[in-house]
């Protein structure tokens, strides 16, 4: 009994794989069609998120940027020696909402908001890997008031709390075993809540670059008393275990720091570079508990094993008249997930992103930004090494076959200031 429960609940790992699996950069039009540099370029709005050192360095009194994106997600999944083929095809919807306002020269205040998890992943029902996922839901919203204090005018420190508010919607078959069929478990958390802290600073050697660094705190997303649902057949309800009942876990998004330059050689062009270095390693595994009706709580060791991982970042901004101003960039994030540990929660594998967009200034006050990005993940065979079947002694059985994942978002926002 205690091994089915562990097993069951070991679908909510996804969260957290999604966290760091299909971890599309989609902060900020202007910033994301430069490559999503940002932690040394004072733009607009958006640097509250990138760096809220940034704020005080931002020439109007008050800024404004808003801004949505359509995210287009597929996934293929091939296993040529058993014939298996899947897909997921997806549509997630994130948005960000950044405001500054300069309260002295010397201090200013902001507050950013923003989906940094928002999206859905869905199988083909009942595909062959359904005992490990059918589908995922998630949505995370974030919220970040953030002060910046400038000293002179080249150095400037920024920061402030975080509060993260979010749910997960899972589901997937309770074993591949034929016997019980299509019987699976659907786990759903609401009200989950954390909070953590942003810091950053920003200095400007000379006119023409900018550095800077800014770090984010790891999180622990804790989801408590969530519901544990079954569907199950005839023969999966004579077994106890199967049985609807709550679930606690702690989910863990971990630290990361960025730090970069931007040069601007003239009032036309602006380049950035960032460097992300995400500290991943913190996520060993994923430790749930579950409490029913028919059992004393089973606490589950679910092993994920990742590695720290490395984005690098590039971006180019050129005015070419005072109404249109373009920008491109290209990125390359590593995965943090090892070989052997790879789930299709998120089949996520090293990626290339390719960025561009434009703004159109409507007025000196409005500014109308155009993004979008084409991410292609490195075609992988790998596979997930520790599944352990419920109704089985045999010990960890392996699910694997070649994944081919990409993703296209375009965006659009407004930008306004006085």
């Amino acid at each position: 009994m205690r091994k089915i429960f562990s097993l069951s609940l070991m679908t909510l790992a996804s969260f957290s794989m999604f966290a760091g699996g299909y971890r599309v950069s989609v902060q900020g039009q202007k910033q994301l069609a430069m490559g999503h540099t940002g932690v040394a370029v004072v733009n607009s709005a958006e640097v509250a998120f990138f760096n809220p050192a940034g704020m005080s360095f931002l020439d109007k009194k008050f800024n404004l940027s808003v801004g949505g994106n359509a995210l287009f997600a597929k996934s293929r999944f091939q296993n040529s020696q058993y014939n298996w083929q899947a897909s997921t095809d997806n549509l997630g919807t994130p948005f960000s909402l950044y405001a500054t306002y300069k309260i002295a020269d010397w201090v200013s205040a902001g507050l950013a908001v923003y989906t940094p998890y928002g999206s859905s992943v869905e199988w083909d029902k009942n595909w062959q890997g359904a005992h490990l996922v059918n589908n995922i839901e998630l949505q995370a919203i974030f919220i970040q008031p953030t002060v910046s204090f400038k000293i002179e005018d080249k150095f400037s420190i920024g920061g402030g709390p975080i509060f993260a508010m979010g749910s997960v919607n899972f589901n997937r078959n309770i074993t591949p075993n034929p016997l019980l069929g299509n019987s699976n478990v659907t786990l759903d958390a609401k009200g989950i809540n954390a909070t953590g802290y942003n810091v950053g600073f920003m200095f400007k050697p000379m006119d023409e670059i900018t550095l800077g660094v800014d770090y984010r705190s790891e999180i622990i997303m804790e989801a408590r008393g969530g519901s544990a649902k079954y569907e199950r057949n005839a023969i999966a309800n004579l077994n106890p275990a199967f049985t609807d009942g709550t679930f606690d876990a702690d989910l863990p998004l971990p630290a990361e720091i960025t730090a970069g330059l931007s040069y601007k050689p003239c009032d036309k062009w602006l380049f950035a570079f960032d460097y992300n270095y995400t500290k991943w390693s913190v996520y060993k595994s994923l430790d749930i508990t579950i409490h029913n009706d028919n059992a004393t709580p089973v606490v589950s060791n679910n092993l994920r094993n990742y590695k720290n991982s490395s984005t690098y970042r590039l971006g180019a901004q050129y005015k070419a008249t005072e109404k249109f101003t373009v920008r491109a960039g290209w990125y390359h994030d590593q995965s943090p997930v090892q070989d052997g540990y790879f789930a299709p929660e998120t089949p996520r594998n090293d990626s290339n992103g390719y960025t561009g967009g434009f703004t159109y200034q409507v007025s000196e006050k409005l500014g109308i930004d155009f993004s979008f990005l084409y991410l292609h993940f490195d075609q992988t065979d790998n596979s997930y090494d520790y599944y352990d079947d419920p109704l089985t002694t045999t010990g960890y059985t392996s699910f694997g076959g070649t994944y081919k994942s990409t993703v296209f978002s375009p965006g659009i926002g407004i930008t306004y200031g006085f």
